[in-house]
């Protein structure tokens, strides 16, 4: 990929993957728009992180994604590496409780952030990288986007989704000069939301550490033309798999 406009679109810059991600984009020299909800974790990474700029965007409202890209284009130019870090299904519940027993609607939901937010970003980035003849597109996931287990009924089939669309995209991108690859991250991500969640009893080396993830996003991201990924499986020297 050409480094000639380095320019990288984050669409879920939490407190991990997608800050360790700015962090490392803005290092590598880009300017760095960085998408969420959350504008007081943006300012705050905007304050100390160089060459960023934050906007508000709820990426299950597709207008707001047309949105956000018409004025990030305006204000800044064409992305030319745009992550997929936007994830549904995890902090609100999403992984919990029976078919039977959970609200049915928050399928639609956990689809539009994990999937259909996807369709849309490409829709709006992908033209421009066409052109050039060059870009990336990242998309982050896990082992939901494989298999199907109790429990995961609301989120499973959305994270499957949206692997098979990076999938389609992969395959009508590439030979238009434009990289699609999806990380399947086969861990628990060391974040302070996760940390609870499998209890204080873990160490360290139990974790997918948030700055090496983003290390591999960036590799994946400026792969010789002749060697593309796919699919990049990430995990712990210790996970079982």
């Amino acid at each position: 990929m050409s480094n000639n406009q380095k320019i990288c679109l984050i669409a879920g810059c939490g407190p991990g993957t997608g800050t360790e991600s700015v962090k490392k984009f803005s290092q590598e020299g880009y300017k760095v728009i960085m998408l969420a909800r959350n504008m007081d974790l943006l300012n705050e990474l905007q304050s100390k992180t160089k060459n960023t700029y934050a906007y508000k965007c709820d990426v299950s409202d597709m207008d707001q994604i047309k949105d956000v890209c018409a004025k990030v284009k305006n204000d800044i130019g064409d992305p030319n590496v745009f992550i997929h870090n936007a994830v549904a299904g995890v902090a609100d519940g999403g992984l919990a409780g029976s078919f039977l027993s959970d609200n049915p609607e928050r399928l639609d939901r956990n689809f539009k952030v994990n999937t259909k937010s996807l369709l849309y970003f490409a829709r709006e980035l992908a033209p421009s990288m066409i052109k050039n003849k060059y870009g990336s597109i990242i998309i982050t996931g896990n082992t939901s986007a494989l298999r199907g287990k109790p429990d995961f009924i609301y989120f499973a089939p959305t994270k499957a989704a949206q692997r098979i669309m990076a999938e389609s995209l992969a395959r009508e991108l590439g030979p238009k000069g434009v990289h699609v690859a999806y990380i399947l991250i086969d861990a628990a991500i060391d974040t302070p939301r996760t940390r609870p969640i499998f209890a204080a009893d873990k160490n360290d080396d139990f974790f997918c550490k948030p700055k090496d993830i983003a290390a591999e996003i960036y590799h994946v991201a400026h792969q010789a033309r002749s060697a593309w990924s796919f699919n990049v499986e990430l995990r712990p020297d210790n996970e079982k798999w």
